[in-house]
C-alpha cells in the first residue's frame, strides 16, 4: 500500500487500549480515521508491538494508504542516552528499545513522546490554548489522575529534555506526609495529590475507604472529605507554584480525573498565588477541551 505524506498518523498506547488516529496534515482538525483495540498487555512486550502493527494495518485499510512516519504517545519516557524506555507503568516496556523495535517492525520512522507531552501538545494546537491565547509560547500540561505527570510545549514543540524527563513534576518533593513513592523517593507530588493518594489520606483520617468521586460529592456534609479537598488545594497550589516560578508558562492546562475537581480552579489557584514569586498570579490555569482525545491527537501532531 502506498505511503501518504499528506496525512498525520498517531498512536496513543495505554495499558488497556491502543488508540489510533489519522488526520489531515493541512487541516489538522479533520479526522480521517480513528479507532482503538485492546492492548492485551498481559501477553508481553512483543505482543504489544504486534498489536500496534495490527492497529496500523486496520487504519491503513480504512484510509487506503500507509504512514511514512508515525507519532506515538507512550506511558513512560525514552531515555535519550540508552534509547530504552523507562518510568512506564506498563512494566513490560521498561528497559526495552521500544522505539527502535517499533521502527524495525513497521519499516518507518517513529516519533515518540510520553502521554503528558502529547496531552500538552494537543491542547496547545487544537484545544483550549487556541481559545484563550493562540499566541502562547510556553504551555505546561498537567496529568493528575492515578499518577501525576506533566508536559512542556515551547513554540509548538514538545520539550523532552536531556534525560527525557522534562515536565515530570510528579516526582519532585512536596511533603513527607505523602510517604514512600514507587520511584524510591519519599513525599513526591504524586504521593500527595494523585487520586490514590487522596483516597489514602481520607481513609487515614476517617477510618473509612471511599472513592475520590464520592469524597468530592461529600465535601459539604463530611468534615473528613472537606479536609481531604483542602489538602488537595493547598498542596496543588504549592506544587504548581514551583512550575510557575521556574518555567513561567503562558497557560497551564489540567488533565486527568483529579484535574476535573473544581476546587483546583478556585482554592487551588489562591494557594498557588501565595507561593508564586510575583505580586499576583497572572497564569491562566484551565480545564482541557479535548478530553480523552488529547493523547492520540497529540501523538499525530508529533509528526506535523
Amino acid at each position: 500500500m502506498a505511503k501518504d505524506n499528506n496525512k498525520l498518523w498517531g498512536i496513543d498506547l495505554g495499558g488497556t487500549k491502543i488508540e489510533g488516529v489519522v488526520i489531515d496534515s493541512v487541516n489538522i482538525s479533520e479526522v480521517l480515521c480513528r479507532t482503538r483495540i485492546a492492548t492485551e498487555a498481559s501477553k508481553g512486550y512483543k505482543h504489544i508491538l504486534n498489536r500496534i502493527k495490527e492497529l496500523i494495518d486496520l487504519m491503513a485499510d480504512e484510509v487506503k494508504s500507509s504512514p511514512s512516519i508515525l507519532g506515538i504517545g507512550t506511558p513512560g519516557n525514552l531515555d535519550p542516552q540508552t534509547r530504552l524506555l523507562k518510568n512506564s507503568n506498563s512494566t513490560s516496556l521498561n528497559g526495552q528499545p521500544f522505539k527502535q523495535d517499533l521502527e524495525d517492525l513497521l519499516g518507518i520512522e517513529v516519533k515518540m513522546a510520553n502521554d503528558a507531552n502529547c496531552f500538552a501538545l494537543a491542547e496547545t494546537k487544537l484545544g483550549v490554548v487556541q481559545d484563550i491565547n493562540p499566541d502562547a509560547e510556553v504551555v505546561f500540561g498537567v496529568i493528575m489522575g492515578t499518577g501525576v505527570g506533566g508536559g512542556i510545549v515551547v513554540n509548538g514543540k514538545v520539550i523532552n529534555g536531556h534525560q527525557g524527563i522534562a515536565g515530570e513534576w510528579g516526582h519532585n518533593f512536596l511533603d513527607a506526609s505523602g510517604g514512600k513513592c514507587y520511584c524510591s523517593k519519599t513525599g513526591c507530588v504524586e504521593t500527595v495529590i494523585s487520586g490514590p493518594a487522596l483516597e489514602r489520606y481520607y481513609e487515614q483520617i476517617s477510618g473509612t475507604s471511599k472513592k475520590l468521586k464520592d469524597i468530592v460529592t461529600r465535601r459539604d456534609g463530611d468534615q473528613h472529605a472537606a479536609e481531604t479537598l483542602e489538602r488537595l488545594a493547598h498542596f496543588f497550589g504549592l506544587g504548581i507554584s514551583n512550575i510557575i516560578n521556574i518555567l513561567d508558562p503562558d497557560v497551564i492546562v489540567l488533565g486527568g480525573g483529579v484535574g476535573n475537581i473544581d476546587i483546583l480552579y478556585s482554592e487551588g489557584v489562591k494557594e498557588a498565588e501565595k507561593y508564586t514569586f510575583n505580586t499576583s498570579l497572572k497564569t491562566p490555569i484551565v480545564k482541557p477541551k479535548l478530553g480523552d482525545s488529547a493523547g492520540v491527537f497529540g501523538a499525530a501532531l508529533l509528526v506535523g
